[in-house]
């Protein structure tokens, strides 16, 4: 049963690509013909392909050392003898960080074709200009996914091994974590410099091309929100699968029913099979609006997959509790998505409340907007909290002899159903960064207030939806940890048994080594979103200072009559970028290694749990905070309190500011983070049994 779920899954992999392939084909045949739209997207992608060159090209340098650790420590030592095991455990890794890097590829290239294309289209209305930028984001969606699927059925098909599936999602999981950085420092410098010199300081418009900061911005929107953010979710995706894998192949081993990584890969496939005829079904009217046409399209692929999972369930007599966690979590994914739009959308009061307190100046933008970020965060907790509550109960009791871990299935399977529509999730989230240089391109090609208003609205559904994508991905990463949590259990009882050790049942908080590592856990979010803050910081300084300088030495530059140096601000993004790529992520990888050797897997455990709830926490808050400032400054955009020019559109812009690093830097990269040290502590856990110096 488990090979030809594996054959089903590579099979609707292949549709995926070659569906992929048809819709990019579509897009490359849509019309571009103003030629200064022509130039300007030849920049932005020449500039994004140069980026990321540069960025795989120093991570292929770190993957290569960490495939070397990982071949000399996992399974076991090298110097307990070394084993072909070693070889396909540095393999599956290396594989995992290349099916990573080509899902960031794979989104560059279609979503700097389709930019110019979604703008040009916007003369004929909103519905052509709709069509292609979803469509250029489902390209990435269907190729994200695709690629995830096909990884995970080739690796455990190749290898039958849960633990070289969870070095492939490690390996998805470091790459998404260095290139999610990146790409973040790298797109938040030029937005903040671009709105800071554009806007507040000489008062022109947001996308004007005497700005130098112009194209650098939009090379950022493609860097990090497409090939950062698909890697992100690529990484998400992987984490819950091998999450489950590992859970359900220990059930396989011991309990009588067999059928239970059948069920992963089943519900995997199917959820991509929905996915597909979502991205058919996505339509708009003339008139139609992008946000409901967006969030309509996830509905029905919601429905379509609990009644594919449903039936198959019955065709082949998987477990119903676990059919039923799943969809709770994909249930309550969509909870989350639309209390996260209440906080985000321009339609909605506390956008308007946050650009009503700017009328009195930044500070009250600042502090409504923390008010409200701090707010949005109980609702996805809660979420969160009660799927996995429920699910750990509606498995606990399938089978007595194996009551916790068939609990801790059904959170993984929670997990697995949350991210189960992620080829949607990612389509919608790639739509944003499309439609938003779409926004910038119909101002510098000059084609007109209508085409503008288009934009605009275009624009503000994807920076809505894009919200609500991330609250659903940081869930998901969520419930994925606490998964992993599991997998980390399972695995260290795997290594006790062989060592003939008390096997783990539980963790007792009031043991000092618990409370160390929730403790130092708990701390790890705050350190790394600060070190990632502190880069934007120092690079958009630096690119501040560039072009005051070009403004003051480039004679008519202000005029419109000389030519801006955009390429030197694209330098100065990409190198700070990657000056700032590897420090963070490596704080948060030696820390979890040195918590491990000094408490050992109490330490560890109490670790995982401080950085799981401490990460969901702020990676909620400044998500949904950043995308609360950024649609309070449209909304004031769009003519209200005041509208462009007015003293509450200045301190929006500044509250904007301030929360993109928050929503496109910081927050999206912390459940990354999260997945990565969780992985790491599975992956070392006999060496934690076995070395430490208080465990």
């Amino acid at each position: 049963m488990v090979n030809t779920m594996e054959l089903m899954g590579i099979v609707i992999s292949l549709l995926a690509f070659a569906y992929a392939g048809w819709l990019y084909l579509w897009v490359k045949k849509q019309p571009q013909e103003n030629t200064t739209i022509e130039r300007i997207s030849i920049l932005i992608q020449e500039g994004a392909r140069a980026f990321l060159g540069r960025q795989y090209k120093l991570l292929f340098s770190f993957a290569v050392v960490v495939a070397f650790v990982v071949f000399v420590l996992l399974p076991k030592p090298i110097w307990q003898g070394v084993s072909i095991q070693n070889v396909f455990m540095a393999l599956s890794y290396a594989a995992g960080t290349l099916f990573s890097a080509f899902a960031g590829k794979i989104g560059i290239e279609v979503a700097t074709i389709a930019n110019g294309r979604c703008a040009y289209a916007a003369r004929d209305g909103i519905k052509p200009a709709f069509m292609t930028g979803f469509r250029g984001g489902a390209v990435m969606g269907m190729a994200v996914v695709g690629a995830c699927n096909l990884g995970v059925c080739l690796v455990y098909m190749l290898l039958a091994d849960p633990q070289a599936v969870l070095c492939f999602s490690f390996g998805a999981s470091s790459l998404a974590l260095f290139a999610k950085v990146g790409g973040g420092i790298f797109t938040k410098t030029a937005d903040i410099t671009a709105d800071l010199t554009g806007k507040v300081e000489l008062g022109i418009p947001e996308d004007d091309p005497r700005n130098p900061a112009v194209i650098a911005d939009n090379v950022g929107d493609n860097v990090g929100d497409v090939a950062g953010m698909g890697a992100d979710l690529f990484d998400s995706n992987v984490a819950s699968l091998a999450a489950a894998i590992v859970i359900a192949a220990n059930l396989d081993r011991m309990s009588e029913f067999k059928l239970n990584v059948a069920t992963v890969f089943c519900y995997a496939g199917l959820g991509l099979l929905a996915s597909i005829l979502g991205v058919m079904t996505a339509r708009i009217g003339k008139n139609g609006n992008p946000t409901k046409a967006l969030n309509s399209s996830t509905y029905v692929t919601t429905g379509i997959y609990a009644l594919l999972t449903g039936i198959a369930t019955v065709i082949f007599g998987f477990r119903f509790e676990i059919w039923a966690a799943c969809v709770l979590g994909l249930l309550v994914g969509v909870i989350i998505g639309v209390t996260t739009d209440y906080f985000t959308d321009d339609s909605k009061k506390p956008v308007h409340n946050v650009a009503h307190a700017s009328n009195t100046g930044p500070a009250f933008t600042i502090l409504s907007g923390i008010s409200y970020g701090f707010l949005s965060t109980m609702p996805a907790m809660i979420g969160t909290g009660i799927s996995t509550l429920i699910s750990y109960r509606l498995c606990q009791n399938i089978d007595p002899a194996f009551s916790s871990e068939y609990a801790l299935f059904g959170i993984s399977m929670a997990a697995v159903g949350m991210l189960s529509i992620v080829g949607m999730i990612v389509s919608n989230d790639a739509y944003g960064p499309i439609v938003d240089n779409a926004r910038g391109l119909a101002e510098m090609g000059s084609l007109g207030d209508t085409v503008l208003e288009i934009t605009d609205e275009l624009d503000s559904a994807g920076n809505t939806v894009k919200a609500v994508t991330k609250g659903f991905s940081i869930s998901a990463a969520g419930l994925t940890v606490i998964a992993l949590l599991g997998t980390f259990m399972s695995e260290v009882n795997s290594a006790a048994a062989e060592l003939s050790l008390p096997l783990v049942t539980g963790f007792d908080v009031m043991d000092p080594l618990v409370f160390f590592g929730m403790l130092t856990g708990a701390a790890i979010p705050a350190v790394f979103s600060a070190m990632l803050m502190l880069g934007v910081d120092r690079n958009a300084q630096r690119m501040v200072a560039e072009i005051h300088r070009q403004f003051r030495e480039i004679a008519g530059l202000k005029e419109g009559k000389g030519d801006p140096d955009y390429k030197r601000c694209i330098e100065i993004a990409a190198d700070g970028a990657i000056r700032e790529l590897i420090p963070a992520g490596a704080v948060a990888i030696i820390s979890t290694i040195i918590v491990g050797f000094i408490g050992g897997v109490p330490a560890i455990a109490g670790f995982l749990v401080g950085n799981i709830v401490s990460g969901l926490l702020l990676a909620l808050f400044m998500s949904n905070a950043g995308g609360l400032w950024d649609n309070s400054k449209k909304y004031v955009e769009a003519g209200n309190e005041g509208g462009k020019g007015s003293e509450a559109h200045k301190a929006a812009v500044v509250g904007d500011t301030v929360g993109d690093p928050f929503k496109d830097t910081a927050g999206p990269s912390i459940n990354t983070q999260i997945t990565v040290v969780s992985l790491i502590a599975s992956l070392l856990s006999t060496l934690f049994l076995t070395f430490s110096l208080f465990g």
